[in-house]
């Protein structure tokens, strides 16, 4: 499965572009600010229907205009796979496959597998919980329609029961037959969703270790353990019991909403015992094994999304992913960097096919 061609029309900084791709390396050079992220957010858009930088979707629409579009040829099974996606100002976001619309946008999503590798990803790391379980939700909800359905309804019932605590806070009561209509919903799906990311950590762990010994050459031990309140045998009872609290706090306050994902070396947290270097190595192999299961799974090889990579990583791990590139680990990868002369070097002795893609500000304006 590779990506053809893109056409954008007023997405970020390109008001009309095309480009056609290699379905094995393509490397996207240019100067900071020429819009090599954009492109590469492009891809990831069209096979997941939403930005990674923005949650906001509006937010991809260039300044100038009202209405932003990119449209792909995907190439899977020997078939060629038309994706569309236009979002207008204040309207509903529009899908397409084969110029028909999506009933539900959450079809797409495990369609066309992506996995993005970026700067940021240290904050998986540094940053809170919401960060862990937003990548974790992310895999799961390629992997599994069920998933995707469930988490989503969630979401809305969480919302939903919010709102009412808040009014009940400023009105000064409480409605138990009300507030259960939204509560007894959320503890069943926070159930199911809480087994089904138990199940996916006890599969992921081990693909994560593999990588990261490779990545490491086998330096030290890492763990990742799942922390669920909703692991207790007793969840919905305290989840009741809890009810004066939430109204008090005005949002709920236990829940699979509250999970987290403990990354561990040597028994230690990452955050606060691991180098910059096992840092980054955690991540890159927390990426590699959402690949290998993608690819496991959907019997496929997602494309692969390197932004930036060879500013962020030591020569001795940019190394180890050349060799895997050359090793045909992987299917379609696209990389940006600001230096194209480093890049070329990087990449001359690789066997594979690599296409250099390079943006112009002036150009895409």
């Amino acid at each position: 499965m590779f990506l053809e061609k893109i056409y954008l029309s007023n997405f970020k900084n390109y008001e009309e572009a095309n480009f056609t791709f290699s379905k094995q390396v393509n490397c996207i050079v240019g100067e900071n600010g020429s819009g090599k992220t954009n492109l590469l957010d492009a891809v990831y858009f069209l096979a997941l229907s939403k930005s990674a930088i923005h949650s906001q979707d509006a937010l991809s629409i260039n300044h100038e205009a009202d209405v932003m579009m990119i449209d792909g040829i995907f190439k899977k099974n020997k078939k060629k796979h038309q994706i569309t996606c236009s979002i207008q100002r204040g309207q509903k976001k529009v899908l397409m496959h084969d110029k028909k619309p999506y009933e539900r946008i959450s079809d797409h999503i495990g369609q066309f597998p992506v996995v993005l590798i970026a700067p940021d990803d240290t904050d998986l790391i540094k940053e809170g919980s919401e960060d862990r379980r937003r990548f974790f939700d992310g895999v799961l909800s390629q992997m599994d329609a069920t998933y995707l359905s469930d988490y989503q309804q969630y979401n809305r019932i969480l919302e939903q029961r919010n709102s009412l605590l808040k009014i009940f806070f400023e009105r000064n009561f409480l409605d138990q037959d009300l507030l259960d209509t939204y509560s007894d919903p959320l503890v069943k799906l926070g159930i199911r969703l809480f087994e089904q990311r138990k199940t996916f950590i006890e599969k992921f762990l081990p693909i994560f270790k593999i990588h990261y010994s490779i990545l490491s050459e086998g330096r030290e031990d890492v763990d990742i353990i799942y922390e669920s309140e909703v692991a207790s045998g007793e969840f919905p009872q305290e989840f009741r019991l809890n009810r004066n609290v939430d109204v008090k706090a005005q949002r709920t306050t236990k829940g699979i909403h509250k999970d987290d994902y403990v990354f561990e070396i040597d028994r230690y947290p990452v955050k606060k015992f691991g180098s910059q270097g096992q840092q980054k190595s955690f991540v890159m192999a927390l990426r590699l094994g959402q690949f290998e299961m993608l690819q496991e799974l959907r019997e496929m090889k997602p494309i692969l999304l390197l932004d930036d990579i060879f500013d962020k990583l030591d020569d001795r791990r940019i190394q180890k992913l050349i060799e895997s590139i050359d090793n045909q680990t992987f299917g379609q990868v696209f990389i940006t960097d600001a230096r194209p002369e480093r890049t070329e070097k990087i990449l001359a002795n690789v066997k594979a096919e690599v296409n250099y893609i390079r943006t112009n500000p002036s150009a895409s304006k």
